[in-house]
């Protein structure tokens, strides 16, 4: 039974939580960081838009080499140039997952960084958590970010206390 149906939906349903997070990150808080040691505002959410796009080439390769030295990640200038970014790799990730067939899930997926091997799982893992488990993780920093900025949390999973529905 391919997995590749539910791991969709479920994207599609994380992508609309993840949308109303990122239309309450104002420009002007992009630079904001909560501590030295954390990513800015802007950077985090950047990330979150840029990681998306990762899921075109598992579908599409069986392998990514790259390198740290000459990787420069996608930093939004602005929240339309974020949204934008979001939604274009959102809808791409989506109809790269649509085009993976069950015998395509369990084809080894590999991640080369500088020569070395950091991950090699069947393309239906890496999607889960490269794609699904890393959105979900780094949209909860945001609402943390959102909420040390005294910016409304929007509901997600349920309520919150500037959001009941």
């Amino acid at each position: 039974m391919s997995l590749m149906p539910a791991i969709v939906t479920e994207l599609e349903f994380e992508g609309v939580a993840t949308r109303k997070v990122f239309e309450r990150i104002p420009s002007e808080k992009f630079s904001w960081k909560p501590h030295e040691k954390s990513m800015s505002f802007g950077g985090l959410a950047s990330h979150v838009a840029e990681s998306l796009s990762w899921a075109a080439s598992i579908a599409e390769a069986d392998e990514a080499v790259f390198s740290m030295k000459t990787y420069t990640p996608f930093e939004a200038k602005s929240q339309s140039e974020l949204l934008d970014t979001f939604d274009r790799n959102l809808s791409t990730a989506l109809a790269a997952l649509r085009t993976i067939s069950e015998a395509q899930e369990q084809t080894l997926w590999r991640m080369i960084v500088d020569g070395v091997t950091l991950i090699e799982l069947p393309k239906v893992a890496v999607l889960r958590s490269m794609t699904l488990n890393h959105l979900i993780h780094h949209r909860g920093q945001l609402t943390v970010y959102l909420r040390l900025n005294d910016l409304p949390v929007p509901a997600i999973y349920g309520p919150t206390a500037d959001e009941q529905g």
